[in-house]
């Protein structure tokens, strides 16, 4: 068999291995309690346990909401030791739910790992946030993040909730952000929730 044959015969057996080790590598564990990610282009119905966060509340395009929070999100957990979690949340106003809205506050948080945490430095752009347990409505996307499918994505999830009426909106809308800016796109997990009570 010739050289290039053998390969691509290689290549074809190595990278999806190689894919596999760089999602491992670059992603963060969950916050104790949080139940696994929801896979792509399933919708269902999860519950999570009360959780902690250092909240920054974005105001402009959505579109730059989770990287121009970033920055000081990082700095909030790094002047204060806290371990990195998975996923990064942002929460968009219940507004956007119903009509196409692209600018407006965001709150993009990072996920303590227990709620036991305290951190000792908070800077005034940080709000430490306790929240309730939840249950959601969760829809599971793989692929390059962006606000730009956003909107489809959350009209996916109205859609099954006109078709569940013994469920009813109960808060704001939320993207969980499962992995590193450099993970390959097609990797990147994410999914878009809305906050649900039954009837």
């Amino acid at each position: 068999m010739k050289l290039p044959n053998l390969l691509i015969i290689f290549g074809a057996i190595a990278l999806p291995f190689a894919f596999f080790a760089v999602k491992k590598a670059m992603s963060a564990p969950l916050p104790v309690g949080f139940p696994a990610p929801t896979t792509d282009g399933n919708i269902e119905v999860k519950q999570y346990p009360a959780y902690r966060s250092g909240t920054y509340t974005y105001e402009g395009d959505f579109r730059e909401a989770t990287s121009a929070s970033f920055n000081p999100l990082f700095r909030h957990i790094s002047s204060n030791n806290i371990s990195m979690t998975a996923p990064v949340e942002a929460r968009y106003p219940i507004s956007t739910i119903d009509r196409p809205v692209q600018k407006g506050k965001a709150k993009v948080s990072f996920l303590y790992n227990n709620n036991a945490i305290a951190p000792q430095q908070v800077s005034q752009d940080i709000q430490v946030e306790d929240h309730a347990p939840m249950l959601v409505i969760s829809l599971g996307i793989q692929g390059a993040y962006g606000y730009e499918s956003y909107q489809e994505n959350v009209a996916k999830l109205k859609q099954w909730l006109a078709n569940h009426p013994e469920y009813e909106i109960a808060g704001e809308p939320r993207e969980f952000l499962y992995d590193s800016p450099f993970t390959p796109a097609p990797l990147k997990r994410r999914e878009v929730q809305i906050p649900i009570r039954k009837l």
